[in-house]
């Protein structure tokens, strides 16, 4: 399992992430890009400090690669967002809770949550390496996949920022907007998806599986969770909207050509 070089990459994820005691919802945001960026590249410095990366460097590198990608995106994008829109800091505040104090305990819990997990999504990264795996197509398979989400996510948070700075008194509808009401969600699920296939042909024994599995559930709960909470703020603030109002009754809420429109009971 490798338990000893699993705590050195918990160790680097909570580090990272600890920005959240600054601001508790950090934890999920700036140091949840912050976290994956640095895990990739521990786990890249781990395969090449130990010779797993025999035959399988270049993949190892656009693994690592494709986290600090990731990372460094949302974590950036998050943090320009904040710095720069007012309106979205009011949101925040808003959804936050308007920056309560949080007993230390509840902070010290939620951070020991998020290393945990943020460990463990980078986990089927480690576990090739370690495990000593030489496959190359399917990783690359999960790479592309994995690619194809962070674009997606990418262009979607350009489209809403770009919509938003037209019409603030409107959700974006336009673009990756047409066809789900979330493609950012849907964007980061793909990307997730391609670094669990990554894994699938290298886990090893129960607890490889279930961490990674785990893992990649957790994920996609997460971004149908935030997709939820978002229906949510949007119906309090359109929903005597009759535009907003055919647009969400009639565009899919996160997973294209399925009809599921609201995860919200009515």
């Amino acid at each position: 399992m490798g338990w000893s070089y699993l705590g050195i990459i918990l160790a680097v994820c909570a580090v990272l992430c600890s920005v959240g005691f600054y601001k508790f919802v950090y934890f999920l945001s700036i140091g949840y890009g912050f976290a994956v960026a640095g895990g990739g590249i521990t786990i890249l410095i781990l395969a090449l400090a130990n010779g797993w990366t025999d035959g399988t460097l270049l993949l190892a590198v656009v693994q690592a690669a494709l986290f600090v990608a990731y990372g460094v995106r949302l974590a950036g994008f998050l943090l320009v967002r904040e710095i720069k829109n007012a309106a979205y800091r009011k949101t925040l505040k808003e959804a936050t809770g308007n920056d309560r104090k949080m007993p230390i305990f509840v902070l010290a819990s939620i951070w020991i949550f998020s290393s945990v997990l943020y460990t463990a999504q980078v986990s089927p990264m480690f576990f090739r390496y370690f495990n000593g795996a030489k496959d190359l197509v399917v990783p690359f398979i999960g790479a592309v996949i994995s690619v194809l989400g962070l674009v997606l996510e990418s262009v979607a948070d350009q489209q809403k920022s770009a919509q938003k700075a037209v019409n603030p008194k409107m959700v974006a509808t336009q673009g990756l907007y047409k066809i789900v009401r979330c493609p950012n969600y849907l964007g980061e699920i793909i990307f997730w998806t391609g670094v669990f296939i990554s894994g699938v042909t290298t886990y090893q024994g129960f607890g490889q599986w279930l961490t990674a599995v785990l893992a990649y559930v957790a994920i996609v709960y997460i971004m149908f969770n935030g997709a939820q909470r978002l229906e949510k703020r949007q119906m309090e603030r359109y929903g005597d909207d009759k535009a907003y109002n055919d647009y969400a009754n009639s565009t899919p809420i996160i997973i294209p050509f399925v009809p599921i429109y609201h995860l919200n009971k009515k």
